[in-house]
């Protein structure tokens, strides 16, 4: 007689209420998390390409302190700017320099919500982005693109935003 009430509580098993509420909670976490994951994983891709710019900033500026103009110092792959290739995280085309030291990042690995790459442009200055005065110490990069973006790319301070 024990063990057929020992067999009957071993054929116990979850009813369907109590596995339909854990199906309900596992979807509720996965809306949660999967925005926020797709943000945290753009952010990345804003902050690589940052990153990657950091060497082409850094010898423009001294290019342009080397010169006091910024004639020859656009052209990757002379005077010491490097050539900055595609990646993951600077898409479709390499940044381009204008003649008055503006790198332009059409589109980034970093995207909107809706899908869109986020570029950079990044606009030399001193003390005021576009102006670069004899007192100016150093010359810094101030980032107007899409890439500012506190959601899924930079946020207010950093990258020049």
């Amino acid at each position: 007689m024990k063990s057929v009430q020992i067999l009957k509580k071993a054929k116990q098993g979850f009813t369907l209420i109590e596995l339909m509420i854990v199906v309900a909670i596992i979807g509720i976490l996965a809306a949660v998390a999967l925005p926020q994951y797709s943000n945290y994983t753009s952010r990345t891709k804003a902050a690589g390409a940052m990153a990657e710019l950091d060497s082409l900033k850094t010898s423009m500026s001294e290019c342009y302190q080397s010169n006091g103009a910024w004639t020859n110092c656009t052209t990757a792959g002379t005077n010491g700017i490097p050539v900055v290739a595609t990646s993951k995280f600077i898409v479709n085309a390499a940044p381009t320099i204008s003649g008055t030291g503006v790198i332009t990042v059409a589109s980034t690995g970093a995207t909107s919500t809706g899908g869109t790459a986020l570029g950079a442009i990044l606009t030399p200055g001193g003390s005021t982005a576009g102006v670069i005065n004899s007192t100016d110490a150093n010359i810094i990069f101030y980032n107007t693109g899409t890439l500012c973006d506190p959601i899924r790319g930079l946020k207010t301070g950093q990258g020049g935003c």
